[in-house]
């Protein structure tokens, strides 16, 4: 019985420690499982492009913000082409929109976070409510030229943030454009990334940085706009449309 009570602290830590490593464990799955999904849709658009000259995607507008204007249409794949569509796509109840980018060259497979898009659209129905009924928006301090942080005390709510689908840890404030548009400011997932790489020699002003973010994940920037290289940092600059 002593030796049985000696192994409890034992036992809670052993516990313990497993509780710490299992998060850890997990992402490492999650992130393993995302690649597998990639290259398999990766491959059935491949295949599709081959057999039919065009690309399995659903319609959209000008006007649909750059990494969302080419959603993947699992319809067009599925049966002959994709035995199933992957368990994480919005299909299929999971969090994630498969889209593709650089259509006219390479036509990549990429993933767009569902619930940090949903938490912005959110937001941006109280800021137009907002301006609907005070004919201003809720601006606070300027951001950058022709951006701005929200006032969320004008909002009555708590400031919103929304966590980086490229460095967990992380937690990514929201901006204001000069027309109203709420978006995800990329700039400190940019600058970490030029910083670990080493990137900033190598950059140049008219460049698009959230390119540098899709090249190096799984996933594209939803709900932002571009950011140009200006004084060593990461700038926002245009709208949501452009």
């Amino acid at each position: 019985m002593k030796h049985m009570l000696r192994l409890v602290p034992l036992l809670l830590l052993c516990g313990l420690l497993a509780g710490c490593l299992y998060p850890k464990e997990l992402r490492k799955q999650s992130q393993a499982a995302s690649g597998e999904y990639i290259l398999i849709v990766q491959n059935a658009i491949d295949a599709y492009k081959a057999k039919t000259g065009v690309l399995p995607i659903k319609n959209s507008s000008e006007t649909t913000p750059h990494y969302e204007k080419y959603p993947i249409d699992f319809k067009k794949l599925e049966g002959r082409y994709l035995s199933e569509v992957p368990s994480n796509a919005f299909e299929k109840g999971g969090t994630a929109t498969y889209v593709l980018v650089d259509v006219e060259t390479k036509p990549t497979v990429k993933m767009m976070d569902i619930p940090s898009f949903q938490q912005v659209l959110e937001l941006q129905r109280e800021v137009d409510s907002y301006k609907i009924k005070n004919g201003s928006l809720p601006l606070g301090g300027e951001a950058a030229p022709g951006f701005h942080q929200i006032d969320y005390g004008k909002l009555g709510r708590a400031k919103l943030e929304v966590p980086s689908v490229y460095t967990r840890s992380m937690m990514l404030p929201l901006l204001l454009t000069g027309e109203g548009e709420v978006v995800i400011d990329y700039a400190p997932e940019i600058m970490r990334l030029i910083d670990k790489e080493g990137l900033a020699g190598g950059l140049n002003a008219q460049q698009d940085l959230r390119e540098l973010l899709v090249q190096k994940s799984f996933f594209v920037p939803a709900r932002s706009v571009a950011y140009r290289w200006q004084g060593g940092s990461p700038v926002p600059a245009g709208t949501l449309h452009e």
